[in-house]
C-alpha cells in the first residue's frame, strides 16, 4: 500500500514535512524538521520562510535559533490542521509515534533508561 501524501497538492514533499512536524510538536526550527526527517536543512528552511511569507507560519527568535508555528491568524487554519491530521493519519505507527513524542530537554546525568 502507497502512503498517502499532500505532495501533490502543497508542490513539495519538504513542505509537508514541516507542516507535519509543526502539527505534530506545535513549533519546530529548520535543523530539527531536518534532522527528524533525514533531509537538507537548506530545503527545509526554504519551505518555513516561504510558508512564513505566505502567513501560514509565524516565527520568533530565540537567541540564534528561530521557532516557527502555526499563524493563529490564518485564514484556512482549522481546513489546514484537518487535512493534515488525515494526512498524518496515513503515515506508518512508528513514525507517528515518533512525530507526537516530544522530548526537547536531555535527560538528566545518571537518570537511568
Amino acid at each position: 500500500m502507497e502512503i498517502a501524501t499532500l505532495e501533490p497538492i502543497l508542490g513539495s514533499v519538504n513542505a509537508e514535512r514541516v507542516l507535519i512536524y509543526v502539527l505534530a510538536r506545535g513549533e519546530g526550527y529548520a535543523r530539527e524538521i531536518a534532522r527528524f526527517f533525514g533531509a537538507d536543512p537548506d530545503s527545509i528552511q526554504k519551505q518555513l520562510v516561504k510558508l512564513e511569507s505566505g502567513s501560514v507560519l509565524t516565527s520568533k527568535k530565540y537567541g540564534r535559533t528561530v521557532l516557527y508555528k502555526f499563524n493563529p491568524r490564518y485564514a484556512f487554519l482549522p481546513e489546514l490542521k484537518r487535512l493534515l491530521e488525515k494526512a498524518l493519519s496515513f503515515y506508518p505507527d512508528g513514525e507517528r509515534e515518533r512525530l507526537m513524542m516530544s522530548r526537547r530537554r536531555p535527560r538528566r546525568r545518571g537518570k537511568p533508561m
